[in-house]
C-alpha cells in the first residue's frame, strides 16, 4: 500500500506538446528555439557579396595575364574572355634556351634565397637583442633601424653603383644581394623584434634553471617557439627580394647575370615594331608560380605568425 502511494505521488503528467519521448529537447517553433535576427540573411549576403568583389578586383590582372599568355601572338589583342583556341606559343618562346629565360629564373632563386637566409640570420640576433636586453638609446637604434628602409631605392642606387665599380662588383651577384638586404634587414628586424617582446621571459628562465646557458636556451627553446613569426618573415623577405628590378637593372649588364625581372623587361619582338605581350604575360606567369607555390604551401605557418601574440 505504501509503495503504490509512493510510485503514484512521482510521477507527474506529462504536458502535452514537450516530446518527452523523443528527449530532443524544445520543439522548433517552441520558447526554446533560438530567435532569428531579423536582417541577418541581408548582411550575410552583402558579406559574402564583399568579399567576392575584393578577391575579384585583386585576382582580375592576374586572370587576363593568363588568358593573355594563352592566346596565339596574333590574336593577342582579342578581348574575349578565354582564348580560342588556347596556344602555348608564348610559353614556347619564353623556355627557348637561346632566350636564357630560365637561366634568369636561376639568378632569382640565388639572389632572393641568400638575401632571405643572411637576412634572418642576422635579423634574429638583432631582433632578440632589441627585445631582451636593456640599453641606452634601444628605442632610437630601432628607430634608425625603420627609418633606413624609408629611404626610396633610386636614391642609394647612384653611390652604389659608383662605389661597386670601383671594387669590381659589377656583374657579380653580391651586387644585387647587397643592397636587397639594405631593405630586407629593417623588414626582419621589425617583425620579428615585436614577436620576440610577446614572447614570455619566463621561457628562458625555465631553461636556464634546467642547466642551460643563454645560448642553448635561445637555440633550443626560443627558435623552436618562433618558427611562425621567422617563416613569416622569410616570405616577405623572399617576396621583395624575388621582385627586385632597378637595383639588379643597374647593377649588371650581363645577360647571363640578370634576374627574371629583368629579362622580362628586355623581351623583344620579331621585329621593332612587334610587342611581345604575349611573351611578357607568359613570362609573368612563370616568374609568379613559384610565389604562389610558396605562400600556398606555407600558408599556416604565415598567418600563424601573423595572428601569434604569444606563447600559451
Amino acid at each position: 500500500m505504501t509503495g503504490t502511494t509512493t510510485t503514484a505521488a512521482t510521477e507527474e503528467p506529462t504536458p502535452p506538446g514537450t516530446g518527452a519521448a523523443t528527449g530532443s529537447g524544445a520543439p522548433s517553433g517552441g520558447p526554446g528555439a533560438r530567435a532569428r535576427v531579423p536582417g541577418s540573411a541581408w548582411r550575410t549576403t552583402l558579406r559574402t557579396a564583399g568579399v567576392v568583389a575584393v578577391a575579384a578586383w585583386c585576382l582580375a590582372p592576374f586572370y587576363w595575364m593568363l588568358v593573355s599568355s594563352l592566346r596565339r601572338p596574333a590574336d593577342i589583342f582579342d578581348v574575349s574572355l578565354w582564348p580560342s583556341p588556347v596556344s602555348l606559343t608564348n610559353y614556347a618562346n619564353v623556355l627557348d634556351p637561346s632566350l636564357g629565360f630560365v637561366r634568369s629564373l636561376g639568378n632569382s632563386f640565388v639572389v632572393a634565397g641568400t638575401t632571405t637566409v643572411l637576412a634572418l640570420i642576422v635579423g634574429v640576433t638583432t631582433a632578440y637583442a632589441l627585445a631582451r636586453l636593456d640599453f641606452r638609446f634601444k628605442r632610437l637604434v630601432l628607430t634608425g633601424i625603420i627609418a633606413t628602409s624609408m629611404f626610396p631605392v633610386v636614391s642609394i642606387t647612384i653611390p652604389l653603383l659608383k662605389l661597386f665599380v670601383g671594387i669590381g662588383w659589377i656583374n657579380t651577384y653580391q651586387a644585387m644581394i647587397v643592397p636587397s638586404m639594405s631593405f630586407a634587414l629593417p623588414l626582419a628586424v621589425w617583425n620579428l623584434t615585436s614577436f620576440f617582446r610577446q614572447m614570455p621571459t619566463q621561457l628562458e628562465e625555465s631553461a636556464r634553471v634546467d642547466g642551460c646557458t643563454r645560448g642553448q636556451a635561445f637555440r633550443k627553446v626560443i627558435l623552436p617557439l618562433a618558427a611562425p613569426g621567422l617563416f613569416t618573415t622569410a616570405i616577405l623577405t623572399f617576396v621583395m627580394a624575388w621582385n627586385e628590378f632597378l637595383i639588379a637593372v643597374s647593377m649588371v649588364n650581363k645577360e647571363s647575370m640578370q634576374t627574371a625581372p629583368v629579362a622580362v623587361s628586355k623581351f623583344t619582338g620579331a621585329s621593332q615594331f612587334v610587342a611581345p605581350h604575349g611573351s611578357q604575360m607568359a613570362a609573368g606567369i612563370i616568374v609568379t608560380v613559384p610565389l604562389v607555390i610558396l605562400v600556398l604551401f606555407f600558408q599556416r605557418r604565415i598567418v600563424a605568425g601573423l595572428t601569434a601574440g604569444a606563447v600559451k
